[in-house]
C-alpha cells in the first residue's frame, strides 16, 4: 500500500513521465519565417491578393524543408534543412548535403553529367543567410538569384 502512494505522490508531484505544457517542445528557431513568399527573384508586388499571391510562391519555408521557384522547372527545389541557427538579423540555414545518383547513362553528347546542386544562389548552395527587414519583409543577402526583397504571402 504505501508503494502505491509513493507511486500516486510522484505522479502528482510532476516526477513521472505525463509531459506538461513547459515541458512541450519549443518552436523551431525559423518558426517566423513559415509560410509562402514572393518576391525576390523580382521587386516585390506593392498589392496582392492572397490568392494571387498563394498561386506562385517564390520561396516557400517548413519546419524541414525550404523550397524555392525556378524559371526553368515547374517543380520546387527542395533542400532539407541540417539546422537553423537564429542571429541578430534574422537566420542562418544549413542544407542536408545532397546525395548525388550514381549516372546511370549519359547526357546527349554522351558524357555523364550529375544534376546540378539547387541552392539560393549565395556563396554555397549548403548554406542560407535570411536578413529580416520587417514583420512580413525578408531578404537574402549575398544571393544573386535573389536580388530583391520578399515578402510573405498575406492569408486571406
Amino acid at each position: 500500500m504505501r508503494r502505491v502512494a509513493l507511486c500516486v505522490l510522484a505522479l502528482l508531484s510532476g516526477a513521472g513521465t505525463f509531459p506538461t505544457h513547459a515541458q512541450a517542445p519549443a518552436l523551431p528557431p525559423h518558426a517566423w519565417l513559415f509560410g509562402a513568399w514572393i518576391g525576390g527573384l523580382y521587386p516585390p508586388p506593392v498589392t496582392l491578393s492572397a490568392e494571387q499571391c498563394l498561386a506562385q510562391p517564390v520561396v516557400i519555408f517548413t519546419r524541414d524543408l525550404a523550397m524555392r521557384a525556378i524559371f526553368t522547372d515547374v517543380t520546387y527545389a527542395q533542400r532539407q534543412i541540417e539546422t537553423v541557427r537564429a542571429t541578430a538579423t534574422g537566420a542562418e540555414f544549413r542544407f542536408v548535403a545532397p546525395v548525388q545518383p550514381a549516372a546511370e547513362g549519359g547526357t546527349l553528347l554522351g558524357s555523364p553529367a550529375a544534376a546540378p546542386v539547387s541552392g539560393f544562389g549565395c556563396e554555397t548552395p549548403d548554406v542560407l543567410h535570411v536578413l529580416r527587414q520587417g514583420e512580413n519583409q525578408i531578404s537574402f543577402p549575398h544571393c544573386a538569384d535573389f536580388p530583391y526583397p520578399l515578402i510573405r504571402c498575406p492569408a486571406r
